[in-house]
């Protein structure tokens, strides 16, 4: 039962971490600027914190899911979020890499990012409430304990999947630091108005 339940949320989180948002996107820059080796130390970090963020969500998740506005504060937050990385992406997709890099930047990085993760909670709200709800895992704390170490596995074998596909990607197609920056930011700039797109259809024309 531990194994399944350790494996149910290395899968969970791994399906969780597929389509490209904003760590997917900004690991991919991490690596192509600076190097397969940040680019570990920054999922590290990061799938420490999802260790815990995953074991508090999974604990609040009925409850979570009961806040009627707690969708939309989630939209607006990644508007600013996305906004706000395609602006700084945007602006120094002409700067050359560095060469040097401090031990700890990406470890910090990771951390950072790791808490302000909104697009999570709407994850674990849905995922979790049927995960628990259809007892795939129980929702005593030792359980709670391995699913969420699961979920930080699951989230690291994806993104470093991603980093090496990153990286392939660069060496295969010779691609320019200004193409993947540039079109890194455009992206996240597309994530942004999908979410005011989306607010703006609920509030208007949703009935």
């Amino acid at each position: 039962m531990i194994f399944l339940t350790f494996f149910i949320g290395l899968i969970a989180n791994f399906i969780g971490y597929i389509p490209p948002g904003n760590i997917n996107l900004t690991l991919v820059q991490i690596t192509i600027n600076r190097g397969i080796k940040e680019a570990v130390r920054f999922i590290t970090a990061f799938s420490a914190v999802e260790f815990f963020f995953t074991y508090f969500i999974m604990h609040a998740a009925r409850w979570l899911s009961g806040q009627l506005r707690l969708g939309t504060i989630i939209d607006w937050i990644m508007v600013v979020l996305f906004g706000v990385m395609g602006y700084i992406t945007w602006i120094h997709r002409n700067t050359p890499p560095k060469t040097n890099y401090s031990e700890h930047a990406s470890i910090k990085y990771g951390i950072l990012l790791g808490f302000l993760n909104p697009m999570q909670v709407p994850f674990w709200m849905v995922t979790g409430t049927y995960l628990i709800t259809h007892e795939w895992i129980l929702d005593g704390r030792v359980a709670l304990v391995i699913f969420s170490l699961g979920s930080a596995a699951g989230a690291f074998l994806c993104l470093f999947i991603y980093a090496k596909f990153a990286k392939y990607i660069q060496e295969k197609f010779a691609l320019s630091n200004k193409l993947i920056n540039t079109s890194i930011a455009i992206l996240f700039f597309a994530f942004a108005a999908y979410h005011v797109v989306k607010q703006i259809y609920l509030s208007f024309f949703k009935h």
